[in-house]
């Protein structure tokens, strides 16, 4: 018996020692939370509060003057998140189309964004009529000076209101291409 009960306490303390060791390695620092994959792809490197900018062209005239309440920069993926944008787009005329929504998403460099959420989008031209163009989401090319979305669309004119769904609108030459369902009240004067 004192050999099978020696055995058997040599198993314990391998056992106890082999668990201990066990526990050192893993580390207890290992069990503290780690950030996700998605929480450092969503990791913000800087943001800018109440931010203004204003950009001119290379002939001096002015561009666009932007607006908005918060500027958040996610670092892997170089998007900016914008809350609010206020944006008066120019592009060397004295009559802005006026773009704002809740949100948008601002691609690197500035070569798409994509506004979400109480889209509108506003003109009035040298002729003093109004055209304000609203939706839920669209996306906008800036150098591109070209706007789409897939979503419902609603135009209001000076002569009438038009509905459809989808758009992609030229702003360079004011032209626009509605895709689908497209109904229309217009008044004859």
């Amino acid at each position: 018996m004192p050999g099978k009960l020696r055995n058997a306490l040599l198993a314990i303390l391998v056992a106890a020692l082999l668990a201990a060791v066990g526990y050192w390695n893993i580390r207890p620092e290992s069990f503290m939370d780690k950030p996700s994959v998605a929480e450092t792809e969503q990791s913000i490197d800087f943001y800018v509060v109440n931010a203004s900018t204003v950009q001119f062209q290379e002939d001096g005239k002015l561009q666009y003057s932007m607006t908005a309440d918060k500027l958040d920069h996610l670092k892997a993926s170089d998007v900016t998140l914008v809350q609010k944008p206020d944006l008066l787009l120019y592009r060397g005329t004295e009559l802005p189309w006026h773009v704002q929504s809740e949100r948008g998403e601002v691609a690197p460099q500035g070569a798409q964004v994509e506004l979400i959420d109480k889209v509108r989008i506003a003109r009035t031209d040298a002729k003093n009529r109004p055209v304000v163009i609203t939706s839920s989401r669209m996306t906008v090319f800036p150098d591109k000076e070209y706007a789409q979305t897939q979503q419902a669309v609603r135009i209001e004119a000076a002569n009438g209101v038009t509905t459809a769904q989808g758009m992609k609108a030229y702003m360079n030459d004011g032209r626009i291409n509605l895709l689908s369902n497209v109904r229309g009240q217009h008044e004859v004067r």
